[in-house]
């Protein structure tokens, strides 16, 4: 009987070892990919919300025709949002807007933003 060789052979340990890193790379840059998405679409709806909320302001105030939340929603639309809640309110001339947007192909949840806009107080 021929005796094995005691030294443990480590053929192969390197391939694993890269194959474990590249695997951990990738899955770093698709969390930092998916953040980065987040953030932009969480920036994209708290400008539809924005634009909304002055759009229907203008409107209570006169400067456009319509309803304030017609047209709040016909702004949001055109900003890629969809508008969720409106609450004008014509005694301090100001409107209330919330909307949410898709946040893209990685991420399963909305961005949502709210706003308002009329006279300070």
């Amino acid at each position: 009987m021929a005796l094995q060789d005691p030294v443990q052979r480590d053929e192969g340990a390197g391939t694993v070892l890269s194959v474990g890193i590249s695997l951990a790379a990738i899955t770093l840059i698709l969390a930092l990919l998916a953040l980065a998405q987040a953030t932009v679409a969480a920036a994209r709806a708290g400008t539809a919300a924005d634009l909304a909320a002055l759009a229907g302001a203008d409107t209570i105030r006169a400067l456009r025709s319509g309803d304030p939340c017609t047209v709040a929603g016909e702004v949001a639309a055109r900003n890629g949002a969809e508008l969720a809640a409106c609450t004008p309110d014509p005694s301090t001339r100001s409107v209330a807007v919330e909307v949410r947007s898709h946040s893209g192909a990685f991420l399963p949840w909305h961005s949502s933003a709210k706003a308002r806009a009329g006279p300070p107080g």
